[in-house]
């Protein structure tokens, strides 16, 4: 079981909001970034979830957190852009030279979380081609020009992680659920440019999106049935990335789409961040169990559909629970 984002606590960042604003400045706020990450690492263990991570808590956003490392932008020249295929607009920084990591970036983040939990831990890049929809490029000649720029220094990022002792990697790649085209031209070679030496775990996440009003509208548009992995999936297994997520919990993806995923393991998204209701436990089993009807349970990990970061923070530990709860009755069932 592994998760990615979590809330923030109201007193270090406004909640329930993406790109939130943080509430502290300073030494206080490297303290509470702190202090929140060890509350979630505690949340995560009382759960029942076996591999870790620090709840991106260090960051304002799964990208602009890895972005603000990074020398070659402009963060003054703004740009409007329709972000997943102009599903929403956002302004955005634009590329305006070279790009190169200013520091470690997020290397602070894993020194602090390594010593603090004794299970596996997984730390969260952002893939290549989602950054590449998260800025506005005015230096690159073409779009895979810029993300593979940003492949090699996601690349330097990971091996730093792993030699610190992070135990997955994984690539936030929301943006291969909308480009396909593109997925399969360019977007699986920059993924594997990213993940280019690693030896320990990596992992390539692969989501509708955040439960934010611009993501469930478009979730509305695309009918009976969620197809989108079936074009992208075989190509996936083919590559050199460990392990794979999907939607599961509450979505209309056919789940018979993981037999695409034949020697690669699952991540199985078991919990809905679209909704604020909380999954019972069985709910959650029977997620798992209709998963295993087309993955062998060895190769299953569970996690959540998508990051839990917008959600009110009781609903995110309900959620949490009612994860390590599921799991832990199908466990008992398959012991026999």
């Amino acid at each position: 079981m592994q998760l990615g984002s979590l809330p923030k606590p109201s007193w270090l960042a406004e909640p329930e909001k993406l790109w939130a604003p943080w509430q502290l400045e300073g030494d206080d706020l490297a303290r509470g970034k702190a202090d929140a990450a060890l509350i979630w690492i505690k949340q995560q263990e009382d759960a029942g979830i076996d591999i870790i991570g620090e709840g991106e808590q260090f960051r304002d956003h799964f990208v602009h957190g890895f972005l603000h490392h990074v020398e070659g932008f402009d963060w003054d020249l703004k740009t409007p852009m329709g972000i997943r295929d102009n599903r929403y607009v956002v302004d955005v920084p634009t590329v305006t030279g070279p790009v190169q990591r200013k520091n470690s970036v997020h290397g602070t983040d894993v020194r602090f979380a390594r010593p603090d939990t004794t299970r596996k831990l997984k730390f969260t890049l952002p893939g290549p081609m989602t950054i590449c929809d998260n800025v506005a490029n005015g230096h690159y000649d073409n779009r895979p020009d810029v993300a593979m720029a940003f492949a090699d220094l996601l690349n330097q990022k990971a091996k730093e992680l792993e030699a610190l002792d992070a135990d997955i990697i994984q690539f936030d790649e929301p943006a291969f659920n909308v480009f396909m085209d593109d997925v399969k031209e360019w977007g699986i070679i920059a993924l594997e440019r990213a993940a280019a030496g690693l030896t320990c775990k990596t992992a390539v996440h692969i989501c509708y999106g955040y439960g934010i009003e611009a993501n469930n509208q478009w979730k509305e548009t695309l009918g009976r049935e969620w197809r989108q992995y079936e074009e992208t999936f075989p190509a996936m297994n083919e590559s050199t990335i460990d392990m794979v997520s999907l939607e599961c919990a509450n979505s209309h993806v056919p789940l018979s789409l993981m037999k695409l995923l034949g020697d690669r393991d699952v991540l199985v998204g078991v919990i809905d961040v679209a909704s604020m209701d909380v999954e019972t436990p069985e709910q959650v089993a029977a997620t798992i169990r209709s998963a295993m009807e087309y993955v062998g349970p060895e190769r299953i990990y569970l996690c959540t559909n998508c990051g839990l970061a917008p959600l009110p923070r009781d609903v995110a530990v309900g959620k949490l629970r009612a994860l390590g709860a599921g799991a832990a009755l199908v466990r008992t069932e398959l012991r026999g």
